[in-house]
This record gives structure tokens, sequence and C-alpha cells, in this order.
């Protein structure tokens, strides 16, 4: 059995695109930054930290695949915005401006946890206060680490992305299946 250590209705959305059965579960930690963790080890420590803390609730055999992602710009980890007024300062600094998505990728098999990190340029085009505004009257930008989602209404503000639409939105499809395929689990 595949669990999918993540309420995520996204990554759920990717995995399943790959057409692997699997069952949710979301185990709860702390996702505090420890003090000046690279950003790059934060999220690769939180994707490993869930899994660990998933497998705890399935069994020994099961197999436990989990995420991170983090928005980062000039060196500072954008997470989830608590507020309005936070998701709109964060949008503020990425308007006109090229960030990176990291998304870490876990899985666990027998106690050791696989990992795989996908990191993604993403450039937006010059914001007005009035779409920022807009925007975030939609709701969109919460729940969602850095304030907007590639795949929603959010797209009409990335002029370019180098890298992975898919760790964009949370689950980086080709190393996903490479951790799938590194413990021999059939994908096809």
């Amino acid at each position: 059995m595949l669990y999918l250590a993540s309420a995520s209705p996204r990554r759920r959305e990717l995995l399943e695109q790959l057409n692997i059965p699997y069952t949710v579960i979301t185990p709860e930690i702390d996702e505090t930054p420890y003090p000046a963790e690279n950003p790059r080890d934060y999220v690769s420590r939180l994707a490993c930290a869930k899994a660990v803390a998933a497998q705890q609730l399935v069994r020994p055999e099961d197999r436990v695949l989990a995420a991170d992602t983090a928005v980062i710009y000039q060196g500072k980890i954008f997470g989830k915005p608590r507020d309005a007024e936070e998701a709109a300062a964060m949008l503020r600094q990425l308007s006109g401006q090229t960030h990176q998505v990291l998304t870490a990728i876990a899985l666990l098999q027998d106690e050791n946890c696989l990992s795989r990190l996908s990191e993604t340029a993403v450039s937006f085009r010059a914001l007005s206060e009035a779409e920022i505004q807009a925007y975030i009257a939609t709701h969109e930008p919460f729940d969602k680490a850095g304030s907007y989602a590639i795949q929603g209404l959010a797209s009409i503000f990335i002029a370019r992305i180098e890298g992975s639409y898919s760790g964009v939105m949370g689950l980086p499809l080709f190393e996903t299946a490479e951790l799938l395929q590194q413990i021999h689990y059939p994908l096809l």
C-alpha cells in the first residue's frame, strides 16, 4: 500500500496522473525553520519528517510518500501566508521578480528516507496593487506557499518558468517516479 502524507488536493491530483492507487494520511509536524537553516535543507527535512510521522500511523511494510514546497526569494523562505496582509506582502515582493520554488519529496523504505529535490525558477510579471488585492479576494493565495497557485488564477502573473511545473504545484512527477522506481514500485 502507498500512502500520501499530504492533505493537498493538488498533490492528490498529480499523483492520480501517474495512475497510482494511494490512501491519504495527514500527520502533524512542526514546520518552523531552524535558525539559519538553508532553504534546500528545510524542505528536504520537512518532507522526510512528514514521511517518518506518517509511517508511525501505518504498517511497517507500507510505503509513505511525502512532500514539502517552499517559495524562496532573496534567500527568504515564503511559506503559507497567515492572513491577507502577509499574502499581499509576499505578492508585492514577487512582483516583477524571479524566485525559486523548491519541492522536496521523500519516500520511506526500511527506515531510510529516500528523497529528491525539484528546483524551479518562476518569473512574475509586474503586478498592480489592484491585481494583488483582487487575487487575494479570491482566497486562492491562502494555504499556498508564496501566496499563489501556478495552476490557478495566478497563472496570468507568470511570465516564465524554468524547471518543473508539477514541482511548483507541489509534487514533481519526474522525481516522484524516480523514487518509486528506485523501490521497484510498478508505474506502468
